[in-house]
């Protein structure tokens, strides 16, 4: 059961591998904006973690600072316990300030590692965001030469290619005979009226002429 479900696992990043090799093909920019979306997520994720390491030194200080404060109430009252000679007093205070001078060290270790550790991850963090400005600035760049090369694309199929070239003159060869066309309607109408009007100042004037000769 165990095989047969790799088996089908393993198809199926197959098929997935192969979908997005062809999304790449036919869309490479697509592609990737999602890998940028990817690494800003990455990005954010370590900004949060450095704000994390921020906050722990902060209470590393804190605690440091309050065991410390104590390691020294606890310094001062065994000195008030020994002058007065309360023995089990000042034997108290004496532990007391032992464990928390011990404590202070142990959270001074503490502090200078999660100071260190910090340093390393805001290095890392801006190296990241550093990285991530290339890829963007890198995407502008590929979309730039995307947007030219499909404007090219264009251009040429307008300019050098021959069904274009071939579409356009005939275009131009029925407007022309069209206009063709319509001037000779127009010409033949104007020729047609013309006669109209001769021929009938011609009857005008012949009836007028017989009418005189009657006369």
């Amino acid at each position: 059961m165990a095989n047969l479900l790799t088996r089908i696992k393993d198809t199926i990043l197959a098929d997935f591998h192969g979908i997005l090799d062809e999304k790449e093909k036919k869309n490479p920019i697509a592609l990737l904006n999602q890998y940028l979306r990817q690494c800003e997520a990455e990005v954010e994720k370590v900004r949060k973690l450095v704000e994390r390491q921020h906050s722990l030194k902060d209470q590393f200080a804190r605690e440091h600072r309050e065991a410390a404060a104590l390691a020294e109430k606890r310094k001062y009252q065994a000195g008030v316990a020994q002058q007065a000679g309360e023995t089990e007093l000042y034997e108290f205070a004496v532990q007391e300030q032992v464990a928390y001078e011990e404590r202070a060290a142990k959270l001074q270790d503490a502090l200078q590692n999660a100071g260190a550790e910090l340093i390393g991850l805001e290095k890392k963090y801006e190296e990241m965001k550093h990285k991530l400005k290339d890829m963007h600035i890198k995407r502008m760049e590929l979309m730039g030469r995307e947007n030219i090369a499909r404007a090219n694309h264009r251009m040429n199929q307008v300019l050098d290619t021959n069904a274009y070239t071939n579409k356009s003159s005939r275009t131009f060869e029925e407007m022309e005979s069209y206009l063709d066309r319509l001037e000779n309607q127009v010409n033949s109408s104007y020729h047609r009226n013309t006669i109209d009007a001769r021929i009938a100042q011609l009857e005008k004037q012949v009836k007028n002429e017989e009418t005189h000769s009657i006369s």
